[in-house]
């Protein structure tokens, strides 16, 4: 007998996902490697077994330290009923648990909800945007932690979205709370006009809204590294994913092209739809869309508007410290920047795996933090001892 193996995740492309639901010949057995993406949002006809890790990657922010990360925990009772019932669906079926009724009665009941382990940033800019002032009285259906509450006002203050009464300010903050992107991400794109540099910024903020643009295949590892250093930049990797949109659209969006070079073409495909839905948003802001015209300190200065938060200075043993938490992190291997040592960066994204690892990363010069955020950043004066 035949076996075929199968991915099935979210960040998987359209037409890979569907391979999961076609039917195969009799001697033929089909092996569905899930995210939890199978534990509820589909369902697949003639699954027999189910084996179940007892774990789940989710999204958590943590208020101490201002991060959101992603990060393998086990999962819930509730969870691991549910995906018991992805067998036996359309006939009889076993599941097979790969752990102890000990540590499955140790499991919490219930999923934690999002609302309270997420960063409420977005949520509480579309509360303000629709008139609701008071968000600490605000009924809602699972309360989040008051910590996550303050934290999310502190970011959005610092962002220039509220004002000292805790009021959206106008435009800005109005305008923020309208593109269908996180504040960050947002505050990015509209400070681009300061710096005339909204076509490159379009570019990176489509770019880093979509997942995987680079292939690595195991069998052809030092292939794609090849190819990807030809996009790579020395500034980084949000400069990189500007190469890589450039020259995708240079290539007419062959996938032909894409496919010699390792890179994911439905990503691509993906990556101009959502940059052309941000362009119809600085129309109907009346925002100008300028070129930087290659000067990529402008560029890298428009970025650190939005991501002023998340930076980050190399360390004595090659690891990096955020600048006002003190977390330590380490840039994920996936980055260009990864056998490069910068002394200070800027990113985008943590992944919790065996270390923190840090996502979209871009150097930076560390007087741009005080220079472009007074208000979240002073340089400390230091005064010199005398030893003579």
């Amino acid at each position: 007998m035949k076996l075929l193996a199968l991915p099935i995740y979210s960040g998987l492309d359209t037409e890979n996902q569907m391979k999961v639901f076609e039917k195969l010949s009799s001697n033929t057995r089909k092996v569905v490697v899930a995210t939890n993406i199978a534990e509820a949002s589909i369902t697949i006809d003639g699954i027999k077994y189910v084996i179940d890790c007892g774990f789940v990657k989710i999204k958590a922010y943590n208020p101490n330290t201002g991060m959101e990360n992603l990060m393998i925990v086990p999962c819930s009772k509730a969870s691991i009923q549910q995906r018991s019932g992805r067998a036996g669906r359309t006939s009889t079926g076993k599941v097979y648990r790969l752990f102890t009724e000990k540590s499955f009665q140790n499991l919490s009941d219930n999923t934690v909800p999002e609302i309270q382990r997420s960063n409420l940033a977005t949520i509480i800019l579309q509360l303000k945007a629709l008139g609701i002032e008071n968000i600490l009285r605000f009924n809602f259906l699972s309360s989040p932690p008051a910590q996550l509450v303050i934290r999310a006002l502190e970011l959005l203050y610092s962002l220039n979205a509220l004002d000292n009464y805790g009021r959206l300010t106008e435009p800005f903050g109005m305008r923020l709370a309208e593109f269908p992107v996180e504040p960050m991400l947002g505050t990015m794109l509209l400070n681009s006009q300061k710096f005339e540099c909204g076509k490159e910024i379009l570019t990176i903020a489509a770019m880093i809204s979509v997942e995987n643009i680079f292939i690595c295949p195991n069998s052809a590892k030092h292939e794609a590294d090849e190819e990807k250093r030809k996009f790579s930049v020395e500034e980084g990797d949000h400069i990189t994913f500007i190469n890589v949109y450039n020259a995708f659209l240079e290539n007419k969006k062959s996938s032909k092209w894409c496919y010699k070079h390792f890179l994911n073409y439905h990503s691509l495909l993906q990556a101009v739809s959502v940059r052309n839905q941000l362009v119809k948003y600085f129309h109907r802001f009346n925002l100008q869309i300028k070129s930087c015209e290659g000067d990529i300190d402008r560029l890298r200065k428009c970025i650190v508007t939005g991501f002023f938060s998340q930076a980050a200075k190399l360390q004595m043993d090659g690891s990096y410290k955020t600048v006002r938490d003190d977390v330590e992190l380490h840039i994920h291997p996936t980055s260009v920047l990864f056998k490069r040592s910068p002394k200070w960066v800027i990113f985008n994204q943590v992944v919790q795996t065996t270390k923190y690892y840090m996502r979209n990363v871009t150097v930076i010069e560390p007087e741009w933090l005080s220079e472009l955020a007074p208000h979240f950043y002073k340089i400390k004066q230091t005064k010199k001892i005398d030893l003579s």
